[in-house]
């Protein structure tokens, strides 16, 4: 069985030597890509030292170093962990064990479940960052994950390979977690230990833009991914206001049989259009979205040789 581990990389020569030598030492049979994403310092050169296959990424972005890494990577194991030394190599047999037999697509390292993270992290944004975008994802796809944003993961070739990423930053973990929930891949979680990086190494995190970005592809994924509810919404929202404005219009024109608010009758009638307008796209954006998990569907089962085939009313 082939192991690779990914390891995407900016700027991390203070930590690349000692993360590869001990995934070396954990899966001495694993491949060990590094890519590097125009970093400025030695990080290439000391990953090349140590025995990894060493690829350039020339667009920023952890998301686009991963689309690449899933478009040229070839194995049954996939392992994809930070340069940084944040997440200890020992839990890696865990990691996979769920993969090897063939119980998951995904297992994700929860850093959260064990308080690790909240101790380590010296950045209590992130703290509350993360759980904003749990509970978000946990209430609309109706789970309990309890880390959805973390880098410690392994996945099968079938996840891999079946995967669109659009993401271009640090949003890449959650277009995972959210393709894996909407597309029904078996997701575990396997607690991990969590450590903040060693001084001297500084993250690459922008708190407030890349916390944004985040939020904003939820936002999106849930118009994309669930337009009935996401329209439904708003569309209950608009007929609200609608409501608001044009029921002492209806009320006036019953007591005087006249219409001395014109402008707030003419809003009124804009609304509750609009709300009918938002309710129809809807509900024809929602039979598109099952039509494209169908043939989504239909096309991975075209695919030959995928290493996990679930029964009807197995665990999503």
């Amino acid at each position: 069985m082939r192991i690779a581990v990914l390891l995407p990389c900016y700027n991390e020569e203070l930590t690349i030597e000692k993360v590869i030598r001990d995934f070396q030492r954990e899966l001495p049979e694993a491949k060990i890509y590094v890519y590097d994403n125009n970093s400025v310092d030695s990080t290439a050169d000391i990953a090349r030292r140590c025995g990894a296959v060493v690829k350039q990424e020339k667009l920023q972005g952890k998301g686009n170093v991963v689309r690449s890494m899933f478009r040229d990577v070839d194995a049954d194991v996939y392992v994809m962990a930070d340069g940084d030394d944040t997440y200890p190599a020992e839990f890696v047999h865990e990691l996979i064990r769920p993969i090897v037999d063939q119980e998951a697509d995904m297992v994700m390292g929860d850093r959260h479940s064990n308080g690790s993270y909240q101790q380590e992290n010296k950045r209590p944004m992130h703290n509350f960052g993360n759980q904003l975008v749990k509970t978000l994802i946990n209430k609309l796809f109706n789970c309990d994950l309890h880390d959805i944003m973390t880098g410690y993961r392994a996945f099968n070739r079938d996840f891999v390979k079946n995967t669109p990423i659009q993401s271009e930053g640090f949003e890449i973990e959650t277009e995972m977690t959210l393709h894996a929930l909407d597309k029904r891949f078996v997701i575990e979680e396997i607690p991990i230990e969590y450590r903040d990086r060693p001084e001297g190494s500084y993250s690459k995190l922008n708190t407030l833009s890349d916390g944004i970005r985040v939020v904003k592809t939820v936002f999106w994924i849930f118009k994309d991914y669930k337009p009935l509810a996401f329209f439904g919404v708003l569309s209950v929202i608009l007929l609200l206001l609608g409501l608001a404005v044009g029921l002492p219009v209806v009320y006036e024109f019953l007591q005087t049989h006249k219409i001395a608010k014109i402008p707030s009758a003419i809003l009124a009638v804009g609304l509750v259009l609009l709300a009918t307008t938002s309710l129809t796209s809807g509900l024809i954006l929602d039979t598109i979205v099952k039509q494209h998990k169908d043939v989504y569907q239909l096309l991975r089962n075209r695919l030959p040789g995928r290493p996990l085939e679930r029964e009807a009313g197995d665990k999503p």
